[in-house]
């Protein structure tokens, strides 16, 4: 079974370390400790801590499809008379988008201001780091 240290596992939950050390202090993840006193997260429990913070509804209530949300900051908007590229950097994500430049206009984009990126696709990639 695969174990998580705790600041790997904050890592992939989009969390500091402090913070999973203090869920962890308060019952709400379980912990193991290692032969030299490190606590180490199980797989399955990171997996089962993820996907309640995945349920959690958005900021304003709204319901939406598309699960795949990316807060974040503006970082570069380049833009021509009628497309932009909008790029966002989403924790340690960077996200692209194209979009029209009347949405930009619309919605006051530019760098520094904060966006979210959804992301709803028919396809999606898998890979696992070595």
């Amino acid at each position: 079974m695969h174990r998580f240290r705790l600041g790997q596992a904050a890592q992939l939950l989009g969390v500091s370390a402090d913070t999973v050390r203090r869920w962890a202090d308060q019952g709400r993840i379980e912990t193991v400790r290692t032969e030299g006193g490190q606590r180490e997260i199980e797989g399955t429990a990171l997996a089962r801590l993820a996907l309640e913070l995945g349920e959690s509804p958005l900021d304003d209530g709204r319901a939406v499809s598309a699960r795949n949300r990316f807060p974040g900051l503006i970082t570069r908007v380049v833009r021509d008379t009628v497309m932009a590229q909008v790029e966002i950097q989403a924790g340690p994500h960077r996200v692209v988008s194209l979009i029209s430049a009347e949405a930009v206009d619309a919605l006051g984009l530019e760098p520094g201001v904060p966006a979210v990126a959804t992301i709803k696709s028919t396809n999606v990639v898998i890979e696992k780091p070595t």
